[in-house]
C-alpha cells in the first residue's frame, strides 16, 4: 500500500492519476499480474510511441514497476502494478507531532503458539518446524518471518510522550496472512488485533498466499510454502478503530485511557473469537512482498501551558 500522509507529498501521484490512459493502464495491470509494453498499446489501441510516456510517469510516482527481460523480439519492458491499494490522509497533520518505530516481527514480548508453526531469519530456519519451543529462542529477534495455526504474538510498542503530550492516533501497519500447511490462496483466517488487552477489531485474511515467490524472499526460501501477504493499517484513534478506512469497530483511544505513562501492548491473534481458525503469518523486511517490518506510528497533540 501506498500511503500518502499529506497531499504535498503525494504530487507526482497525484499528476500521474490526472490522465484516462493512465488510468486504463492500472486498470489493465489491476486484472493482469504483468503486462509488456507491446501487450498494453495493443489492448489500448495507441502506438508504442504515445504509451511511452504514460509509463514513464506512473513509473516515476511508484505507482508501477518495469523490469526489462529477453524476449524472442529482442529486449522486453515487464510493467507491474507496484502496489495494491493508495491511502490518502486529506486532513493534514503536524508531522512533528509523531514518531515511528519499526520492529522485527521476531521481537514479540510475548506469544501462544499451536502448531503448524515456525519462525526464520533472513538466513536460516529457526530450529525446526512445528516446534513451539523455538518460539523462545533467543535468535527469534532476528525472525523476519513467523507463522503460527493458534495463538498469539504480543509486541511492546515504546511509549515516548511526555506529560505535556496526549496521544490522537496510533497507527500498525504489517503485512499479514493466514497459515497452511505449504499454502493455499483460499484459507480465510479471522484474526484478531488487540491494545492493551482491549480488543480493537478482526480482519479476515483470505489466504495463505503462494502463487508466486514473495518479492523479498531470500533465495533459499523453499517455493512450496508461503510466499507473501497482504499489507493491513491499523488505525485507532478517538473516532473508533479502521484498517485501511474501514471502521472496524467503535472502541476509541479514549476508552483505553492511554497517557504518557502507559505501556503500549499490540497483539494479533487467532484465538476462541476465530470463527475461521486458519492461523497467522506475519512477514517482515526479508519476506513477502513488502521491504518493512511491523511499524508502529504515535501521532499526539502538544497541551499549552
Amino acid at each position: 500500500m501506498i500511503y500518502i500522509k499529506d497531499l504535498m507529498s503525494g504530487l507526482d501521484i497525484f499528476k500521474a492519476l490526472s490522465s484516462e490512459i493512465r488510468i486504463q493502464i492500472l486498470e489493465l495491470l489491476s486484472k493482469n499480474e504483468s503486462l509488456n509494453l507491446n501487450e498494453i498499446a495493443s489492448r489500448l489501441n495507441l502506438s508504442n510511441g504515445a504509451i511511452t510516456m504514460h509509463i514513464r510517469k506512473l513509473e516515476e510516482s511508484g505507482l508501477i514497476e518495469i523490469n526489462t527481460t529477453g524476449g524472442k523480439h529482442g529486449i522486453q519492458k515487464i510493467c507491474y502494478l507496484n502496489k495494491d491499494k493508495l491511502m490518502v490522509d486529506l486532513r493534514s497533520k503536524d508531522t512533528d507531532n509523531l514518531y515511528e518505530v519499526d520492529i522485527k516481527v521476531g521481537h514479540y514480548s510475548d506469544y501462544q503458539v499451536t502448531p503448524t508453526c515456525g519462525l526464520a531469519t533472513k538466513d536460516s530456519i529457526i530450529g525446526d518446524f512445528d516446534d513451539p519451543r523455538y518460539f523462545a529462542d533467543p535468535n527469534r529477534i532476528h525472525a523476519e518471518i513467523v507463522w503460527l495455526t493458534e495463538g498469539f504474538l504480543e509486541y511492546r510498542i515504546p511509549n515516548y510522550l511526555k506529560s505535556n503530550q496526549n496521544f490522537r492516533e496510533i497507527q500498525f501497519s504489517l503485512e499479514l496472512g493466514s497459515e497452511a500447511p505449504g499454502y493455499n490462496n483460499n484459507y480465510p483466517s479471522d484474526i484478531f488485533f488487540y491494545l492493551n488487552g482491549v480488543e480493537l477489531g478482526s480482519w479476515t485474511s483470505p489466504g495463505d498466499f503462494g502463487d508466486t515467490r514473495g518479492t523479498f524472499n531470500p533465495d533459499w526460501w523453499p517455493p512450496h510454502l508461503n510466499q507473501y501477504g497482504m499489507l493491513k493499517l491499523i488505525r485507532i484513534n478517538r473516532e473508533g478503530c479502521f484498517i485501511d478506512g474501514y471502521r472496524i469497530s467503535n472502541v476509541s483511544l479514549d476508552q483505553i485511557q492511554l497517557d504518557y505513562k502507559s505501556e503500549l501492548t499490540f497483539r494479533v491473534a487467532v484465538n476462541e473469537r476465530s470463527v475461521n481458525k486458519r492461523g497467522l503469518t506475519l512477514y517482515g523486511k526479508h519476506f513477502g512482498n513488502y521491504s518493512q517490518d511491523l511499524l508502529a506510528r504515535i501521532l499526539y497533540d502538544v497541551r499549552e501551558g
